[in-house]
C-alpha cells in the first residue's frame, strides 16, 4: 500500500515536520526486539495531542489506511510492525505527566511516557508505579499488552493497576473509561477491553494508573542452586508458604554465564534465584529468614544479599539486560524469543520440559522467569536469515505453548499475541476468539486499525 495524495497532503497539513516518510524514519519503525520483521510503514506520524490522533485517524479511515499505534518499540511479538503497510503513529512525543494526585494514589499521563521516567517524576511524592518489564516501555504500549513484570507476583500487572484510559476509536471519536472511584458496576469494564487490545480497538491517548507507597524497607538477595528442577520449586515452596514477595526471579546456568561476560559479575554457572522483600524492618527481616530456611531445604548455596539501594539496582540492572547479555553469548544472533505462563504447581515440569527441548536441539537457549506467578521465558537464539535454526526455535516455542495449554495455562504471560503467537489463539481461546473477532469488527468496521494482529482474520 502507498499514501495516497490526498491523505498524505491533509497530513502534512496537519503536522508539518512531524509527519515523515524519509527510508530512514520508515525504516527504524519496521525493527523488533525480536527476529519479527515488516515492511515499512508508508509514513510516520508524531502527535501531540489527542485531537491530532483523532485527525490522524480520521484521515486515514477516510483513505481506508492502516494505523498501526508506536510506543517505545520493545515489545517482543511484533505488535507494532506495519505489515499492511499505512501510517505509523510514533506516541514518544505525547511524554507528559498530566496529574499526579498523590492524596488518591492515582496518577494520570500521556502513553509516551516511559516507566523509569514516570517514576522519576513521583519521587518527591513517596508513591511509585510498580509494574516492571524489564525494559523502559512506554505506558501506553504496557497497557496496551496488558504487560506485567518482575513485580507482578506483589503488585499485580497492567490489567490490575489500570484505572481508566482516554481512547481514540477507528473512527475518530474520543472516549474515556473508567473513574477515579476505587471501583464502579455500571456497565461494561471497557478499561479491561482496551488494556490487552494491543491497538487493533483503538489508540490510548491518555491513563490514569494506580500508584503504591514506597516500601519502607527493601532487601534483595541472590542465591545458588544446584539444578533447576530445585531452584523452581522452591519458587513454588515459597509461594504456598504465603511468604509475600516483591520479586522471585528465576535465570538457568546460560543466563548466569551471560551475565557474567557482559556485566562482569561472579555468579556460580548455576540456576539461581533473584529476590526481593518490601515492607517494614521487621517484616522484611522476618520473610528474608523463613524463604532462606525455604531455599537451604532446597539446596540453596551462596547468598548474596544486597541492602543498599546502589547494590540492588545492580542487582536489577543485570536481570533487566538479560535479552542483550544472552545475545552477546552468541555474536550477530537474533532471539526468537516467547514466554509461556502456567499454573505454580506445574512450573518446576514447564521449565524442565522447556529446558529439555532446548538442550535437545543444539542451540543456544537461556531461560529466565518471573516465576513467582508461574511465567517464565526462553530466548532461543538463531542465526538470522538461517530459516532451519528459526524453525527448530519456533517448534521448541510451540511445544511450550501446547504444555501450557494443557495444563490450563496460557500460550503467553506478558509479552502479548502480536503477529508472533496468533496462530495459537484459537487453542486457547476457542470460539471466544471469534468473539474477539466481532468486537473488532464492532469497533473497527474498516480494519484499519493493526490489522494483521490479535484477533482471527475476516472472511
Amino acid at each position: 500500500m502507498t499514501l495516497p495524495p490526498d491523505a498524505a497532503a491533509q497530513l502534512q497539513d496537519l503536522l508539518g515536520s512531524r509527519l515523515s516518510v524519509s527510508t530512514a524514519d520508515r525504516d527504524h519503525h519496521a525493527q523488533s526486539e525480536s527476529f519479527h520483521r515488516a515492511p515499512p510503514p508508508d509514513a510516520v506520524a508524531w502527535p501531540e495531542s489527542a485531537d491530532e490522533v483523532a485527525a490522524i485517524v480520521r484521515i486515514c479511515a477516510d483513505a481506508g489506511l492502516p494505523v498501526i499505534p508506536w510506543g517505545a518499540g520493545t515489545s517482543l511479538e511484533g505488535h507494532a510492525l506495519a505489515t499492511q503497510g499505512g501510517v505509523t503513529v510514533d506516541l514518544g512525543r505525547m511524554n507528559r505527566v498530566v496529574e499526579i494526585r498523590a492524596e488518591d494514589m492515582q496518577v494520570t499521563v500521556q502513553p509516551g511516557i516511559t516507566r523509569e521516567a514516570l517514576n522519576t517524576e513521583l519521587r518527591a511524592t513517596g508513591l511509585f508505579f510498580p509494574v516492571d518489564p524489564g525494559a523502559n516501555a512506554s505506558l501506553g504500549g504496557m497497557a496496551a499488552t496488558r504487560c506485567s513484570g518482575t513485580t507482578a507476583v506483589r503488585y499485580g500487572t497492567m490489567r490490575d493497576n489500570v484505572l481508566g484510559l482516554q481512547v481514540v476509536l477507528a473512527d475518530g471519536r474520543i472516549i474515556r473509561t473508567g473513574t477515579r472511584a476505587a471501583k464502579s458496576s455500571a456497565g461494561y469494564d471497557l478499561t479491561g477491553l482496551f488494556v490487552g487490545s494491543e491497538g487493533t480497538l483503538g489508540i490510548v491517548t491518555e491513563l490514569t494508573l494506580r500508584l503504591h507507597g514506597q516500601p519502607e524497607e527493601v532487601a534483595a538477595a541472590v542465591c545458588a542452586f544446584d539444578s533447576l528442577e530445585h531452584a523452581v520449586e522452591c519458587v513454588s515452596a515459597t509461594i504456598q508458604s504465603g511468604i509475600p514477595m516483591a520479586r522471585i526471579e528465576f535465570v538457568d546456568a546460560v543466563t548466569a554465564r551471560a551475565f557474567n561476560l557482559h556485566s562482569g559479575s561472579d555468579m556460580r554457572e548455576s540456576p539461581h534465584l533473584m529476590v526481593e522483600f518490601h515492607g517494614s524492618p521487621g517484616a522484611v527481616r522476618e520473610d528474608a529468614e523463613r524463604f532462606g530456611e525455604i531455599a537451604a531445604e532446597f539446596g540453596a548455596q551462596g547468598f548474596d544479599w544486597a541492602t543498599t539501594a546502589e547494590d540492588r539496582n545492580r542487582l536489577w540492572r543485570m536481570r533487566h539486560g538479560a535479552y542483550h547479555a544472552c545475545i552477546a553469548l552468541r555474536p550477530g544472533a537474533t532471539g526468537v524469543v516467547t514466554d509461556v505462563c502456567v499454573p505454580m504447581s506445574h512450573l518446576p515440569a514447564a521449565v524442565a520440559a522447556a529446558a529439555a527441548d532446548i538442550r535437545e536441539s543444539g542451540l543456544i537457549g537461556p531461560i529466565v522467569g518471573h516465576v513467582g506467578d508461574g511465567n517464565f521465558h526462553a530466548q532461543i537464539l538463531v542465526e538470522p536469515g538461517n530459516q532451519t535454526e528459526i524453525a527448530t526455535a519456533k517448534a521448541i516455542a510451540l511445544r511450550m505453548a501446547e504444555r501450557a495449554l494443557k495444563v490450563g495455562g496460557t500460550i503467553t504471560g506478558e509479552h502479548g499475541i502480536g503477529i508472533g503467537k496468533r496462530a495459537l489463539m484459537a487453542d486457547e481461546h476457542g470460539q471466544a476468539w471469534q468473539v474477539m473477532g466481532a468486537i473488532k469488527t464492532a469497533l473497527d468496521p474498516q480494519n484499519i486499525m493493526n490489522p494483521g494482529k490479535l484477533v482471527p482474520d475476516r472472511n
